[in-house]
This record gives C-alpha cells, structure tokens and sequence, in this order.
C-alpha cells in the first residue's frame, strides 16, 4: 500500500493533521540511531491502532528496549498508569530528520517520544529509550514531572529529598513514562483559509504605556471575580478587569511566561516552585496551571481556547498583548538535570559547549544550559514558536529573557547574529513589538543600547539613574551620584545609548524604574537591604545593589513623616518614569502601593507574598492607594494627550561625523531662570532645573524637577504663560503655584464605585481583610515562618519586620497618616519651609540602619533671589517632579 503523501511542511518538524485521518509526524535528531513514536491510550477504551499493532508479552526475559527493537509498531500495558503506549518506529535520519506516518490522530492524543542512541556523557551523548520525551513542537502539555529517579538519563536516586547521582556515570533503566508530562496533539487546522487570523492593534511605540504583570498574581486576589476565575487567563479577561486597565490607561500588557513551565529541580527538592515561568518545559504549548478548572478539566486544548480568548478580550479592549519568552535556556537544567525533551532528542545538537568539550554546557544564563543559536535548525524552532503564538494564538509582541544570550556567536554577543536577522525580516514578526532584555551572566553580557533596530531594549541605565536620584541621594544627600546632566539624558530618552542606529529613536528605550525581577516600587523606599529569607538561600540570591533605601525605619512604620517621604519619592519615581521620553514600562501594583515585604527575587513564591491585593479597591471611600493610582492614571492620560510625546526621535541632531548635537526643541533652565553652563552640568548637587520641550505646531510643555528638600521658587521662561497639568506631590494634597508659597490641597471623603463590582457572592467580611493597622494574614504567616527558619539556621535577617509591626513592637500603617493640623475653611497657598527635611531628620530612629544617614548640604539651602516679583515665579514642593503646558503660543 501506497504510503500518503507527506504534508507540505514535512521539511519542519512537528505533528500534522492528515485529511486521511491520521497525521504525519516529522523529528529531528542528528545524532539519535533511532526514533520512536509513542501514543498513550486509556486502557478503559478500545486502541486506535488494534490490527496494526504486535502486542509485547509481559516478559522478564528480554528487556524493554530489546522488543522494541524487533517490530516498526508494538504496543504494552502500563497497569500501574491504567494506560497503553502504542510505539511506532520512525524512518530516517534523512539530513537530521526523522518520518512517520500515524494512521490515525485525533485531538487531545496524548504522545511522546522515545530515542535511542550512544551512551557516552563525555562526549554530549545522553540517549536514552526508557526515557519518554515530550515533542519540542507540541501544542498542549499535561501532567507535570514527580521528583523520582525515572525521569533522569543517569543512574540516581532521591534521598531525603534530594536527587543523588553522579550524572557521568551508568544510564538508568528506570522508565520515566508516567512520571513526566505528555504532549497533547491539537487539530489547529484553519478550514477558513485564515479568514479568522488575529488582528494586532499595532499600537505606535510612540503612543506605547507597558504594563507588566503575572497572569495568576494579578487576579489571585481579585475581589470582583468569582472564585473559580481568580487567577486565571479568564480573569484577565473579565469585563471589570479590562475596565480596571483602561482606567488606569496602559495600552500594553506584558506578560510574563506563559509557556509551559517546569520547576527546577533544585525547587522541587525544596518543596517550592518557579512562580514567574523562565523555566520553560513546552515553547508552543501554553501553561496549563493559570486556566480555570474548567479549562483543564477540558483538556489541553480547551486551555488553549482560553488563552486565545483572553488575548482576544485584551484585543477588543484596545491592548495589545506582549509575552516574555525565554529561548535562553530551557527546564532541563544542567548535566545533573532530567531528560525530559531535547537533552534527550540532541543533547549536542540543541545546547552550547564550549569548544573542544562536548561533554559540558556552557551556561551564560545561570540556569544550566544555554540554547545554541549558531545552530539553524535552532533558530527555525524558535522562529516557528514566535509565529505560532502570534499568528494562532494572537499575541502582538514579545520581550525576549536574557537576550545577549541569544546573539553570541563563537561566545561573543553581535547585534549582527543570525537569529536577530531571522526576526527583523520575518514579514509578520518584524512587524510586531520586539523588546530585548539587553544582558546576561555571560562575558561582556551587559549590552544596553547595543540591539539594532527594529529591537527595542530594557534601559537598566535609566532605572539605576533614577532611583539613585530619587531615592538613594534623597535619603543620603552627602554622598550624590546622579546630577543634572544624568538626568537630563534620561530624560531625554537616552541618546548616549540609543542613538546608535540610524532607524533608532527615543522609543526604544523602554524605560522602568522596576519590573519582576528586584524590588517593588514601595520597597525600594522602605528596605536598604533585601529581605529574601523565605526563599531557603540564606538570604544569598537577589541582586545587592538596590539603590534603595529606608528613610529611617527598615520596613513598615506607623510613623507618618516617614511614611510621606516615602510615598513623596514613590511618585517621583512614577512622575520620572511616565514624562520621560522613551517607552515606559510600569510594575502591576506600583500604582496602588504593592509590596513584597523585602523580597527582591520572589521567583519561588506562588502565595500572598506575590499576588497582588485588591482591597483597597473595595473601600466605600477612596483609600491612599486609589489616590495613587488616580494620580498616575491621571499622568498617563496627560502624557497620552500631548502630542510632544508622539515624537518618536531624539531632541538631538545627529551630524555625519556621528556627533550628538542639542536640538533646538529642547531647553534647560536653572530655577533663577538661568541657561546652565558647562559646570552646572557636571555639578552633581545640581537637583532642581526645568526641561522645556519645544512643539512643532503644538504648545509647549515644562517639566520642573524640584529634588531638593525644601520647597524652592523657579522663574519660568516669562515668553509665555503656564498652567500646571500633574504634579508628583498631589496626592499628598500640595502643588506648585504661582508666587512665593506652594498650594495646599484638602482632600474631602470621596466614595469610591468599585465595591459594587464584587460578584453577587462576594461576602466582604468573609473575605481575607488587609486593613492598613492590622496583621496582614497569610502574608504575616509567611514573613513569621521565613524569621524561624532564618533564626534556625543561624541567617541574618536585618532585623526584618513582620507586617504590621516596626522595629519596636508597634504597629504599622503601610499607607501615609496625615499628621494632625489645626482644621482649615478652605484650601489655599501655605508656607511650610523646610517641612521635609525636618520630617527626615527628626525620624531618624535607633532602628535606622547605619548605611543610610540623613544629612543636609549647604548646596541644598534655598537661592536668593533678587526679585521675586518677576513674571513667572512658581514655588515648586520640595521633592517634586512636575509638568506644565503653554497658555498658549506666542506671536511668531
């Protein structure tokens, strides 16, 4: 009998759908000597491939691999799995690539692979056919890995919870099926042609707000959802979660992995698991573990339906849909690692060695192994699996994790690599959002600014200027780092950087002062030190180098001076961000004040530590935290309206000699009024100065940046007249005005709509209940047991707080307290000179630690000025950052 023929895209590997009812099934390895299909069925249902079939005798006489050997398609019993696995023999190696023809293939099948070859580890060799390896091009993933000796390709076992073995030794015979997640097949063919394809909204980059957030942590507390939608691509997709996002006036959702994960075994050993995903165990298969109940009670592909309906509510709300990737590395770890897919399929092949050493793997990610994309074959994997989850699944854009390591060629990054050419000239991925993560732990692995366009990369540049301005010089002013000049180039948009490309601009600098990976904006100014206890590494993982600090109390206090400075500087941090030139990207919770107690690298924590907290939203009245977040959702708004910031260049002019020259649509100002000349540039007590950016055939706009501690008067340029559009200190009821005083702003009781979002069976006070003054439940019961085991093991917790209580006893409010004043009839100008610096100094407690003093230079003291009744004189709050549009333009 005529075999059918082979699918059109038999050239690339993968399970394809037959009209004949079967599939054609098509794998690479260069290395293998054999390949075997399996199919795994209910033993409850009839085989689909009864007559085909030669059953194996339940024998100790010949061994597994030994059968499998003799027939092209055998099948056996899995008594202890009520199951059957079906193996069909593949035909090849034909240039790397292996066939099969499966007669019949249907949805939700559930499949592997099963390779045989040499065993010789000092040389990269690691096959193994007792190991059952998922497809690298499957489309559905289910079941997870048991933490058992099966699934590793070297002889080991698990003692008191720990896998020992030594990975260069004798190959285990243990077969790992039943202890390993199964690929799914999925029917995704398209009857209609692609009538139905995605339609991305194609937000300009100009116009781009990010959003970063956690499917399961953004919803796991969400009290306008029902329970079983908590957590979940469908409680993304809700209607009062998508009206939460439009209010608040991201246009981008950057999404963090939701590619099939695999905790490290390190994790699993330890009883935790990878909360964020950079483990990926499936790069075409999304995880199933963020779906509702229903969804996975459905199968593989109804999670799938899901994902795609929630990219597709985003989309008819107006979002774009962003996904961070990670093609650096995969869950396999390193050597010691299991075989659970490609160390199995080519472990040469797939991963980096360095030269010389087959045996090794190079790891320039920190996780292991490194994906080898010097490889081609490499590169179309990851091509296929980017234009699979944008064509089919819909998404608009994708942040690649680590992405020097995906351009290094012979161990050195190029901008120049294969892979990079591969995305820019795809004709629909070139088109989307590409965002680089622009280093890894690799040499030279920091590369910011280096990507070529069409890539837009993180600007750690920008957050370490920032909050070193905000933050760190705040609380330490004796010692500044960052001056005017540094900060004007941020503001800018960071031409030192970006201006490398003919095709590059301001936009491609997407801007943060966090994200995931560090602190959350509230913790950058209540901790000097990370507070990682819980995470079982003796407080030894998460980055040292912080710029944060404490502003006196390490971690919550109900000392409201304290709590105003650090909520001051929180809004500068937010202000900064949002008015920059450039794409910026905001943290999920830092407009409402999230916190994760310390915890810098909260990667393992999947509990209350890390989901976000929605009470406030819930309040009858609005609460500090919907203050916060009604400011920022009103900057974004301002930045949205105002066309200067569709620019999508920098307010510099490039000469032919490759010279950054000033525009003329952009100008400084010192606040008597004054240009800066060359030495205030490099004057690093320089903190207060006003931007001018210049419109075309719009009106101008200022922004002033007050980063002293005292309110100070600016003469602003007198050509034209100023209304002020935000300002940073307005959620603490202060603005600037004209004149010699600040304007002081009484906020009235305000009620709030959001509690009647809460479904029909939402009972707030059986609800978990995190009032400002009270413990914090299960957050507090982790932080408690996080100190026990530190104090155990004899770690330094820095004299962590528990929530709810300082560093002497008392209790806490993580929210500022207005101190108590004398009533007033109505709002008005209010001198309050050196208001913030006595709140700093007269706060600085026993508990405050000794790496953050608080002092006041003489630089910082307030200017004479000669007159100040010229036009144009505003008193700006002290620690402000502030923005203010032209009355109108003046007479050409």
């Amino acid at each position: 009998m005529q075999l059918p023929q082979l699918h059109r895209y038999a050239t690339r590997p993968g399970l394809f759908f037959t009209a004949d009812g079967g599939a054609d099934v098509v794998a690479r390895s260069e290395t293998a000597e054999q390949l075997w299909f399996s199919v795994l069925e209910p033993l409850e249902a009839p085989s689909k491939f009864f007559n085909e079939a030669v059953r194996l005798p339940d024998s100790a006489e010949y061994s597994l691999i030994e059968q499998m050997r003799r027939y092209p398609i055998c099948t056996r019993m899995l008594k202890g799995m009520r199951m059957r696995e079906t193996l069909f023999r593949m035909d090849g190696p034909r240039y790397g690539l292996w066939y099969l023809h499966l007669p019949k293939a249907w949805t939700g099948m559930h499949y592997g692979y099963r390779a045989d070859g040499a065993w010789d580890p000092e040389h990269g060799l690691r096959f193994n056919p007792y190991k059952f390896l998922l497809d690298p091009y499957g489309k559905g993933i289910e079941g997870a890995m048991a933490l058992d000796p099966a699934p590793f390709a070297y002889e080991c076992a698990i003692e008191d919870g720990l896998v020992r073995g030594d990975a260069w030794g004798s190959m285990s015979t243990l077969d790992s099926v039943g202890k390993m997640p199964m690929s799914v097949a999925i029917d995704d063919r398209d009857a209609t042609k692609h009538d139905a394809d995605p339609s991305h909204p194609h937000v300009p980059w100009s116009k781009t707000v990010i959003y970063e957030l956690h499917v399961k942590g953004f919803t796991a507390n969400a009290t306008w959802l029902p329970e079983e939608k908590r957590g979940t691509y469908a409680g993304l997709a809700d209607p009062i979660t998508l009206s939460y996002l439009q209010g608040l006036g991201v246009t981008s959702i950057e999404l963090l992995p939701i590619m099939a994960k695999q905790p490290e075994v390190f994790l699993q050993e330890h009883g935790k698991t990878n909360y964020w995903g950079y483990s990926t165990l499936g790069f075409f298969a999304p995880e199933p573990s963020y779906a509702t109940e229903t969804a996975r009670r459905g199968g593989a592909q109804a999670v799938r339906r899901e994902v795609i309906e929630m990219v597709r509510a985003l989309h008819d709300a107006g979002f774009e849909v962003i996904m961070d990737v990670v093609f650096n590395h995969t869950c396999e770890g390193g050597n010691e690692g299991p075989s659970m897919c490609w160390r199995g399929l080519d472990n040469v092949s797939f991963y980096r060695h360095p030269a010389g050493d087959a045996g090794r793997l190079e790891d320039t990610t920190g996780c292991g192994n490194t994906i080898d994309f010097t490889e081609t074959h490499n590169i179309t994997f990851a091509v296929d699996a980017l234009s699979y989850w944008a064509k089919r699944i819909g998404i608009d854009g994708f942040r690649f994790d680590l992405g020097v390591s995906l351009a290094r060629l012979n161990g050195d990054f190029t901008p120049y690599h294969p892979f990079l050419y591969a995305l820019r000239s795809d004709p629909m991925l070139g088109n989307l959002k590409l965002i680089m993560e622009p280093w890894d732990v690799g040499p030279q692995g920091w590369r910011t600014g280096q990507f070529l366009s069409p890539f837009a990369e993180w600007n750690d540049r920008f957050r370490d200027a920032t909050r070193r301005f905000w933050v760190s010089q705040t609380a330490d002013p004796s010692h500044p780092q960052v001056g005017m000049q540094e900060m004007a180039t941020r503001l800018c948009g960071s031409a030192d950087l970006f201006a490398t490309d003919p095709g590059r601009g301001a936009t491609n600098s997407v801007n943060y002062i966090t994200c995931h990976d560090g602190f959350t904006l509230n913790d950058l100014t209540q901790y000097a030190h990370k507070h990682n206890e819980l995470n079982g590494e003796q407080n030894r993982d998460g980055s040292t180098n912080n710029n944060s600090a404490n502003f006196g109390v390490e971690g919550p206090t109900d000392d409201p001076l304290v709590a105003q400075m650090r909520e001051r500087v929180c809004m500068d941090l937010l202000g900064t961000l949002l008015l920059s030139l450039g794409t910026p990207m905001l943290l999920a919770g830092d407009e409402f004040g999230n916190t994760q107690y310390g915890n810098n690298n909260a990667y393992c924590q999947d509990n209350e530590l890390t989901w976000l907290g929605w009470d406030w939203l819930i309040d009858e009245s609005k609460t500090p935290q919907f203050r916060r977040m009604e400011s920022v959702s009103r900057l974004i708004a301002v930045r949205k309206s105002l066309d200067i910031y569709n620019h999508e260049g920098f307010f510099t002019r490039l000469s032919q000699l490759g010279l950054l020259k000033q525009s003329s649509r952009v100008q400084w100002q010192l606040p008597d009024g004054t240009t800066p000349i060359e030495r205030d540039w490099f004057d690093l007590s320089r903190r207060a100065f006003t931007m001018r950016l210049r419109g075309n055939d719009e009106q101008d706009v200022l922004i002033v940046v007050n980063g002293g501690s005292d309110d100070r008067r600016f003469h602003l340029p007198a050509d034209a007249q100023w209304h002020l559009l935000w300002s940073s200190t307005e959620s603490q009821g202060e603005r600037p005005s004209p004149g010699t005083a600040i304007e002081r702003v009484e906020f009235g009781p305000e009620p709030s709509l959001w509690p009647q979002t809460s479904p029909p069976s939402y009972d707030p006070d059986q609800a978990p209940v995190f009032p400002a003054v009270t413990t914090l439940g299960a957050a507090e019961q982790l932080v408690r047991e996080s100190r026990a085991h530190a104090a155990q093991d004899g770690a330094h917790a820095h004299d962590l707080p528990l929530p709810g209580q300082d560093l002497h006893g008392g209790r806490h409010s993580r929210w500022p307290v207005e101190p108590d004043r004398p009533p007033t009839e109505h709002a008005g100008p209010v001198e309050m000179p050196d208001r913030l610096d006595t709140a700093i100094r007269a706060n600085v407690s026993p508990a405050a630690c000794p790496s953050v003093p608080v002092v006041r230079p003489e630089s910082y003291a307030e200017p004479a000025y000669l007159d100040d009744q010229a036009p144009n004189v505003w008193t700006v709050p002290a620690l402000s950052i502030n923005i203010l549009l032209q009355e109108q333009r003046p007479e050409d």
